[in-house]
Parts: structure tokens; sequence; C-alpha cells
């Protein structure tokens, strides 16, 4: 069969490679093309628009980009009528992907859809034009399936990606243990997740870099991503003995002593590995001031919503400040009855998710249903 597969950021990416290569576990002329990046491609997808050229955040950067972000969604569409698929899979990216789905269902090409848009946040107007044009709707988080419900939705879940990409590593680093020199420090470690678009890491990472500047008891390591070159990086570092790792976020996590963390994914990755860690976020201030006004969450870390209470602090626009950060920075690295707190916290977070499998149990339903 074909399939027509969309990501439009790193994440996106990850789990859409998972998903790529348990479908080929099943159908063994499964062809793939699409939107994507790195992880896609190595998984055999052929990419006809790279992530680089897709990821854009918040209200006003969105409209900066409009035409661009038009013409890639013109773009599209016409390599999915070139290509002709049995089906889509689109991959979060909701902004997007919705309006992809309107369109193929347009053309009758079913549309399996991979992470739930933040309904339950903001934009409860979509489900309805969710339950008219996706075929199927796959959540990963555990309270998303009774939410839905109660809109008169019928979803699927089977647990968290992370679960499955985690579990994978942590096989894959037993096998291939590194000496403990590896990294070549006997300081603790403290891992810098300024984000994955750019906007992100140039508001982010300055301010990140500052605890270097005060803290030389510790190592810290920028986890960089593969979208920004080692220049663009050094371009904040400066002079700082500090180093980027590419394509290392997992290695960085299963060694530090502490994190801090730019919302989304990150933050759950961050908790399963069980790093204590501070949230970080800035946006531009009327992107900001526009989904306060319109979301409906308490917190925008993933740690906090699947718990529904405070768990990791969130420094937040203007209470993101040297000050806070380095006083909350203290906090995960010093105080134990702190830590010790938050680590349950984790723990409960593993209980709500549930076991690893459902890149697998999502390629089977995908393909039974393309087969029934």
């Amino acid at each position: 069969m074909n399939y027509y597969i969309i990501a439009g950021e790193l994440s996106g990416d990850l789990h859409a490679s998972y998903l790529i290569r348990e479908i080929r576990k099943r159908d063994k002329l499964a062809f793939f093309r699409g939107f994507g990046g790195y992880g896609m491609a190595r998984e055999g997808c052929h990419i006809t628009k790279h992530i680089n050229e897709l990821a854009f955040m918040g209200f006003i950067e969105v409209i900066a980009n409009l035409k661009t972000v038009l013409g890639n969604i013109k773009a599209c569409k016409e390599d999915i009528l070139d290509f002709n698929p049995d089906c889509i899979i689109s991959v979060d990216y909701p902004g997007f992907n919705l309006r992809i789905a309107k369109f193929a269902k347009r053309h009758h090409i079913k549309v399996f859809h991979y992470i739930s848009p933040s309904v339950w946040a903001w934009k409860k107007g979509r489900i309805k034009q969710m339950k008219r044009i996706l075929y199927r709707l796959y959540v990963i988080l555990p309270f998303e399936k009774e939410f839905y419900a109660k809109h008169n939705m019928e979803v699927e879940y089977f647990g968290s990606p992370l679960l499955d990409e985690i579990r994978d590593f942590r096989a894959t680093n037993a096998a291939n243990a590194e000496p403990e020199d590896y990294w070549d420090t006997p300081k603790p470690v403290i891992v810098l997740m300024p984000g994955s678009r750019t906007q992100e890491i140039r508001r982010m990472l300055p301010l990140q870099l500052q605890l270097a500047d005060n803290y030389p008891q510790y190592e810290f390591v920028i986890a960089g991503v593969p979208t920004h070159g080692k220049e663009f990086y050094d371009s904040f570092i400066g002079i700082r003995n500090v180093e980027v790792r590419f394509n290392q976020t997992y290695s960085l996590l299963n060694i530090a002593q502490a994190a801090v963390v730019t919302s989304g994914t990150a933050t759950l990755e961050t908790a399963l590995f069980g790093v204590p860690q501070v949230v970080c976020y800035k946006a531009n201030a009327i992107s900001f001031l526009i989904g306060r006004f319109v979301a409906n969450v308490k917190f925008i870390s993933l740690v906090n919503l699947i718990l529904n209470r405070k768990a990791v602090v969130e420094l937040l626009q203007k209470d993101c400040d040297y000050g806070n950060l380095d006083y909350e920075f203290r906090k995960i690295t010093l105080d134990n009855q702190y830590i010790t707190k938050l680590k349950g916290d984790y723990d409960e977070i593993k209980q709500l998710l549930g076991n690893a499998g459902a890149s697998s149990a999502i390629a089977e339903d995908i393909y039974k249903n393309l087969n029934a």
C-alpha cells in the first residue's frame, strides 16, 4: 500500500518514524512519502518537504510567515494528488494537518490522525470538524479519551509513544554501554533544553546559559537539535565552556542531575527519565496574550497537565527571568526533600501512562482498518 505521512516538527518526525517501522512489519510492500524529517527518512520515507521549512510557532509568527505556510499547504495537496495514497497518516501539527484532512475527505482518502490537537485547552469547536474529516484519531494522553467521550467522539488510546522510544533507548544503551569517562567530566551534568524552533531557542537559550556563568561546579550541556547547526548554538555560547550535543537528548537525560526545559514534549521525556526540572517558556507577547485569552488550562507542561496539578515549576513570560530561574535551579539541585517529592510525582505519571507498545498497536490498527 501507499502511505502519505505528514509530520511538521521533530517530535512528530520521531513518532512517525516508529509508525513507519511498525507498519513495514505488517505491510512488506508499503511505500511511504510525505512531509517530515531525518527520522522518517531513515525509515525509508521519501521526504518531499523537510520539517526545517515547516515549523512556525505562535499566532504572530504564523501570520508573519503566512505566505510560506499557505505555499506548503498547497504543495502538500498537489503532492497527495500526484501520489494517490491509500491513506494519509498525519502526526500532530494540527493547524496544517487538519486543513489537509479536510482536503483529503473531499477526495475520499482516509486520514488516520496521530496525537490530538489540544482541544481540551482551546478551540473545542474543532471537535465537530474532526468528527467529519478524520477516519481515526489516536490520542497519547490518558485523560484525552474521557474528554472526547464527553463530546461524543470515539478515539483510541494505546499509550504514549515516548514509552516505546525510551524503552528502545535503554535497551540499546544497556547493550552498548559507553565507559564512564565518555562524558569526560567529573562534574554533575545539567541539561539545557531550549526547544527545537528557532524562535524558542533565541528566547530561551541566553537565559538558560546564565546559569553556566554562576555554577562552575556543574557541567552544562545543551541538547541540540539537528535542524540547527553548531554555529547557531555557538553564537549564544560565546566563550563559555558549554558543549552542545546533537541527537543525544536521551543520553544526556540518562546521566543528568537536573534539567532546564522549554515547555513541550521534552518536559514529559525529562520526567520519564526521573530528572528534576524547571520549565521555562517565553513567547511573543501578543501571541502569549492571545493564547491566555482563548486557552482553558491551568498549566502548559505535560507533566502538570497529566497530573492535573502543579508538580514542576513553570516560569512563564515575565516570571521567566534569571532571578526566578536561579531560585528554582537551587531547588532542583540542592533541596533533597523537593527532589524526592518531584520524583514521586514522576512515578505517578508512569503509572498513568501505562506500558510501552503504542507504536505497534497503532500500526496494527491502521493496517487492519485498511484491509477490513
